[in-house]
């Protein structure tokens, strides 16, 4: 999932939301210098990408990529998941996306100081082009997309996936739908084993 998905998922804790922001950008057991529940973050950020990766639903929306992207088609999922994440939004909260990625975009402007330089850089983007928000249409997707094209030097092809999802949104939609399902029950327990172990 990407980054929408996971702060969703957090359950608006603002700590399980910072670890599980720059999860990524901790290696092994870096996270040691962080706080108690930011360290939960960071668990749950790599058990939802372990579910994620395993999933049957997922690998059949990888199926459905063109074969152009090879090892990339995980990560463009990831990102059309948050595209239906952002366009559904209000199947899954009660507070309107745009408030809700305001919110998020405040924390991070507060905080951003105190995090991985990765972390930062990525603020920045984020915070520029109001990403999380921008999700919820074709059109910041196209942006993400390009922009990790680019980062792979042309070698992703990942700005051609619009094309995918344009083609076979209707499908896409239906897989996420299932997916995120099964994705947040587990979610729900893993925090709960999460905060009770760390």
């Amino acid at each position: 999932m990407n980054f929408l998905a996971h702060l969703y998922l957090s359950q608006d804790d603002t700590n399980i939301m910072i670890g599980n922001f720059i999860a990524d950008h901790i290696r092994g057991n870096n996270y040691e210098a962080y706080s108690k529940e930011i360290q939960q973050g960071i668990f749950l950020h790599r058990e939802i990408d372990t579910f994620t990766d395993a999933h049957e639903v997922v690998r059949k929306s990888k199926r459905r990529l063109h074969e152009r992207y090879r090892h990339y088609d995980g990560v463009i999922i990831d990102i059309f998941y948050d595209y239906f994440l952002a366009k559904n939004w209000s199947d899954y909260s009660a507070i309107p996306l745009d408030v809700y990625t305001e919110t998020i975009n405040d924390l991070f402007r507060k905080i951003a100081e105190k995090l991985p330089i990765k972390s930062q850089n990525f603020i920045k983007y984020m915070l520029e082009y109001n990403l999380l928000f921008n999700y919820g249409n074709k059109e910041g997707i196209a942006k993400v997309l390009n922009g990790m094209n680019s980062r792979t030097k042309g070698k992703s092809q990942m700005n051609l996936a619009i094309e995918d999802l344009q083609n076979l949104e209707e499908e896409f939609q239906e897989d996420f739908t299932l997916f995120f399902k099964d994705l947040i029950a587990h979610t729900n327990q893993k925090l709960i084993e999460i905060k009770t172990a760390v």
